[in-house]
């Protein structure tokens, strides 16, 4: 059912399109809703169907003659003449001989080396500016810092190359060329509800994820007979409940009167200190499934490191399984010497299509590498079905894992035979797999159509 009527009345309003921020988005689209997302701080590698506050105002990229029309490969920035660029799947940096003049970050995943930012160091290596490119290969922004390398202002560009908004860090507040008029704004909430009135969306509803800037827009907007805006919290809570989050609490808030908790932890956390049930609600995502466990007996781990925890106690205790170990970089001697195991395959240097094949093809996901994560490989083990097993020294990312399959390093001995269990008893692995996806508060269509309907 197409909801494009209910659309218009609701707004997804973010700080950053982070990880949080897109399943929020994707979890209204797969639910029938085709709300316009709008995101404050972006980073040029917004997708199609996403609106950027400032971006509203710079014009289109795509029809501007002299832009590349798609993303920068690193070494396509422009530089002094003799200045040398080079890079690897991570970075890139500019030398002008021996002195590093720019360093080069990339857009995810960083691997297809596609530039994003590049800084720009004065003699003393401080950062004075840095460019901004988006996915049209366009510069479109540009960040000046002074001499302690802190940030002074930063200026936005239209496609044509003209300045449009400059934004003034030290006094916070922000100027506009708006066609033929300049417009003045003391700071960035009064940005932003002018970006509202421009795209007629100043009389929706506001679905948010943040107590910042989000937040306070929502409290500047004109208050309707019911509070019917909505906080979709998707951050941890420590030892108080954030002062923002308890204004919505006491009812105090202008607009917001719901609290959507999208972890099962912060819920938890939340309710011990104390929060209302009458305004706290659980609510989690409808994730983009890959695929369905198939119950074979293959194992993955993705690692950039040696350092795997019981590597190769597992795999000789479990003979049947096979493991799969891909890297995106070379292996050490010490990680190269476990192919000698019939039941393991190495795979250095892993390319995407490589990884992609093994998300495919393995059921089971072992979190118990040291160091950082690589390719998101937790989420996506996650979104592929994959069974997922991690020790409290080595995990990456705790929301997509149920608490029963967490163990201290110390108790190995219980992983292997909760493993094997698994691979022994077919209901065992559905039980576990249905934790699973209930410890991240997977949820179907209809709880966000419920969310929805309820209040229309």
């Amino acid at each position: 059912m197409d909801r494009d009527n209910q659309s218009e009345q609701v707004v997804l309003l973010f700080d950053y399109y982070g990880q949080g921020s897109q399943d929020l988005h994707t979890s209204f689209k797969q639910a029938g809703y085709n709300f316009p997302a709008v995101v404050i701080e972006e980073d040029g590698f917004l997708p199609e169907d996403v609106i950027s506050v400032f971006g509203f105002f710079l014009g289109d990229f795509t029809k501007q003659a002299g832009n590349p029309g798609k993303p920068r490969y690193f070494n396509q920035i422009p530089v002094p003449e003799y200045w040398e660029i080079s890079g690897n799947n991570s970075n890139g940096k500019v030398n002008d001989l021996s002195r590093e003049r720019g360093r080069i970050f990339y857009a995810d995943p960083t691997h297809k080396r596609l530039v994003k930012t590049v800084d720009w160091l004065d003699e003393r290596g401080i950062v004075r500016s840095s460019d901004h490119y988006n996915r049209y290969g366009a510069l479109y922004a540009r960040t000046i810092f002074n001499a302690k390398g802190q940030k002074v202002n930063k200026s936005w560009f239209s496609a044509s190359g003209q300045e449009i908004i400059v934004q003034n860090y030290v006094t916070g507040d922000i100027v506009l060329n708006d066609g033929k008029e300049i417009r003045f704004f003391r700071t960035k909430t009064d940005f932003i509800m002018y970006f509202l009135r421009r795209a007629g969306l100043e009389k929706c509803r506001i679905f948010f994820n943040s107590l910042s800037t989000p937040f306070f827009v929502s409290n500047m907007l004109t208050p309707g007979e019911e509070k019917r805006d909505v906080l979709f919290w998707q951050e941890p809570v420590g030892n108080e409940i954030p002062g923002n989050m308890q204004m919505i609490l006491r009812g105090d808030a202008p607009r917001t009167a719901r609290i959507m908790v999208q972890m099962e932890r912060s819920y938890t956390r939340l309710m011990e200190l104390g929060a209302s049930e009458e305004v706290l609600q659980k609510l989690g995502f409808i994730y983009p499934f890959r695929r369905k466990n198939r119950r074979r007996k293959e194992a993955l781990i993705c690692t950039n490191s040696d350092r795997i925890e019981h590597c190769q106690e597992i795999v000789k205790a479990i003979p049947q399984m096979h493991f799969h170990i891909a890297a995106l970089t070379e292996m050490s001697s010490k990680l190269m010497s476990i192919e000698s195991f019939h039941n393991v395959s190495l795979y250095p240097g892993a390319n995407s299509t490589v990884i992609k094949e093994l998300f495919a093809s393995c059921d089971y996901y072992l979190d118990i590498n040291y160091e950082g994560e690589i390719v998101s490989a937790v989420r996506r083990a996650f979104l592929n079905n994959q069974l997922i097993f991690a020790f409290q020294e080595t995990i990456h990312n705790r929301d997509y894992i149920s608490d029963r399959q967490i163990y201290p390093a110390g108790e190995a001995d219980r992983m292997i035979r909760d493993i094997r269990e698994t691979i022994e008893k077919v209901p065992v692995l559905a039980e576990r797999l249905q934790k699973q996806r209930a410890a991240a508060l997977v949820e179907f269509s209809e709880d966000y159509r419920k969310l929805l309907e309820e209040e229309y």
